[in-house]
């Protein structure tokens, strides 16, 4: 697939779980920022083991803020059709919601969630068209994809792997949808890889 796609896999999966409590993400959005090297799942780095719940999930929020602020450019960019431009808004507001129940987990936990970054190092030069931003999309939501399902198994508290479950199943379905309007098929492969 295009360099956006696999750069805004290799940034999301590497930064859900390497920001600390407290922290922002680093430079850039959940797409298309930096990241040359790619690495293998992040559930399998080392570096990342002894994460805490609160850390996962505060890295989690700071991912949906980041895409919230994807989804917006997105539609604010004037390059989507009235219907992808709904379905952007639409799968924006799944993303409020996950951000919303992290929060209110971390909260729970006693901890205050991430605050939204005043803005993000998109690649707005690289959005030309309609299909440059369905690619975008659909990178952000592998990657989302991919940093969830590495999450689940590190969380200590199992309801919040369950969370992070439900959240994942519904990133899977927004990738699927903007493979099929990229012309792509939408499940490659039985596993997800």
């Amino acid at each position: 697939m295009t360099t956006l796609f696999h750069s805004a896999f290799r940034d999301a999966r590497r930064r859900f779980l390497r920001a600390s409590a407290g922290a922002t993400l680093s430079a850039g959005g959940i797409a298309l920022v930096s990241g040359i090297g790619a690495k293998a799942a992040f559930a399998s780095d080392k570096a990342d083991a002894g994460l805490t719940d609160i850390q996962i999930l505060n890295s989690a929020v700071a991912a949906e803020h980041e895409a919230v602020a994807a989804y917006q450019l997105g539609a604010d960019s004037g390059l989507l059709s009235a219907a992808v431009a709904r379905t952007a808004l639409a799968f924006q507001s799944h993303h409020q919601a996950h951000m919303a129940a992290l929060a209110g987990a971390l909260r729970k936990l006693g901890a205050e969630p991430v605050e939204a970054k005043k803005s993000y190092d998109f690649p707005v030069e690289k959005l030309r068209k309609e299909r440059d931003v369905l690619e975008f999309a659909a990178g952000l939501e592998r990657g989302a994809v991919s940093a969830y399902a590495g999450a689940i198994p590190r969380f200590d508290d199992r309801q919040l792997s369950l969370a992070a479950a439900s959240i994942l199943a519904d990133e899977a379905m927004h990738w699927a949808v903007l493979r099929t309007a990229l012309g792509l098929d939408p499940v490659p492969g039985a596993f997800f890889s």
